[in-house]
């Protein structure tokens, strides 16, 4: 996003941070309202349009979004629905791109507020493990001809009872309503979700035998002091690195792998 939208944005975040910030606000459910506007909007595009429309007052555009939701979603929600059709945007379609963050965001405090926000970062960079491991499964969860009933039905025979519930709401949402994502794009745009929530970084860690505690916390130290933020780890294990460990924080590589020396003398030796 830039522009309006990166604005507008901006302010909705801080209005769901105050809101979630008060205990009498239920979370969850504000997460689940979201949710809804959000397929909405994403379905119904000339509404879309016309809230976002800047020849509009944005007062005008309030007022619709009141009469639309009213009795259909709490007043938290309904407020901040409503602040957001006030605000300029720069493309439609960023309005539910940040309405969807939202709701991800909201759940993702419902966990934090319930001291289970670690397990449900350590659980989707799983989930995501699993999917790309299996052909067979990611093909299912991304097959169009099947329906959003199926898929959830199929995700809750696989996650149901053993993850948190947050955790199962995120990804069936995420794969019933993917609005044009990959399904791994859309699980790692989860994960850095779920580490803003405590201000960190994510770095995934691949190494060829498991960390012990001590090197996870040693590894997580030397990279908060790099980044100069408290850094979340998703470990991998891969036996094809023979040594050492890769770290990958956003776009950036760190790798000290045995496998990438050799192959690095390979070139030098081809050269």
């Amino acid at each position: 996003m830039n522009g309006a939208s990166r604005e507008a944005l901006a302010s909705a975040r801080e209005r769901l941070d105050a809101l979630t910030d008060s205990t009498s606000v239920d979370a969850a459910k504000l997460a689940g309202e979201l949710a809804a506007v959000t397929a909405l909007l994403d379905r119904e595009v000339s509404l879309r349009r016309v809230i976002t429309d800047p020849a509009q007052a944005g007062e005008a555009k309030a007022e619709l979004v009141a009469r639309l939701l009213g009795g259909q979603v709490g007043g938290e929600t309904l407020d901040l629905v409503s602040g957001m059709a006030r605000s300029r945007w720069s493309q439609s379609r960023d309005l539910v791109d940040s309405l969807e963050e939202l709701a991800a965001t909201a759940d993702l405090t419902a966990a934090q507020q319930a001291g289970a926000l670690d397990n449900v970062e350590d659980e989707i960079f799983r989930f995501g493990r699993i999917v790309s491991s299996s052909t067979e499964l990611r093909a299912a969860l991304t097959d169009r001809a099947a329906t959003a009933s199926a898929k959830s039905q199929l995700l809750r025979s696989l996650l149901g009872g053993k993850v948190n519930a947050v955790t199962e709401r995120l990804v069936i949402r995420l794969v019933t309503h993917p609005r044009g994502r990959s399904l791994e794009a859309g699980l790692e745009s989860l994960s850095k979700l779920a580490a803003e929530r405590r201000d960190r970084m994510v770095a995934t860690v691949t190494s060829a035998v498991p960390l012990s505690d001590v090197q996870k916390q040693r590894l997580g130290a030397v990279l908060a002091k790099l980044y100069g933020r408290q850094m979340h780890l998703n470990l991998d294990v891969d036996p094809e690195v023979l040594g050492g460990i890769s770290v990958r924080v956003g776009d950036e590589v760190i790798d000290g792998t045995i496998a990438d020396r050799l192959a690095e003398a390979s070139r030098r030796m081809a050269g």
